[in-house]
């Protein structure tokens, strides 16, 4: 049985057991959260979707990691001006391991 969720403005295809990395949620390591804007179930039985999300439908998982990506650098340069940018950037992110979907 599989979820698609929407989380930090995007999507994500979860499972029961899965592993999923979010744009920053607030919680501890450790802390139960409940996900419930949820698109789509589908699994052994007919698909459900909604239009736009589930009622009634959530995500549980528990919060593995709070930590931040990979840095990424961004450079600007325009040829022959002179002109040169260097700016670095690491991203926030919450991981979380579904324990399961309700509903």
């Amino acid at each position: 049985m599989y979820a698609v969720i929407r989380s930090g403005g995007k999507q994500h295809r979860v499972g029961v057991g899965q592993a999923v990395r979010l744009e920053k949620l607030e919680g501890e390591v450790g802390d139960r959260i409940e996900l419930d804007d949820v698109l789509m179930v589908a699994g052994e039985e007919e698909a459900r979707i909604g239009s736009p999300r589930l009622d009634g439908v959530k995500v549980v998982g528990t919060i593995t990691a709070q930590d931040r990506g990979a840095k990424i650098t961004i450079f600007k340069k325009k040829r022959r001006k002179g002109y040169r940018r260097k700016q670095g950037h690491r991203q926030y992110y919450t991981e979380v391991r579904v324990d399961g979907i309700e509903g």
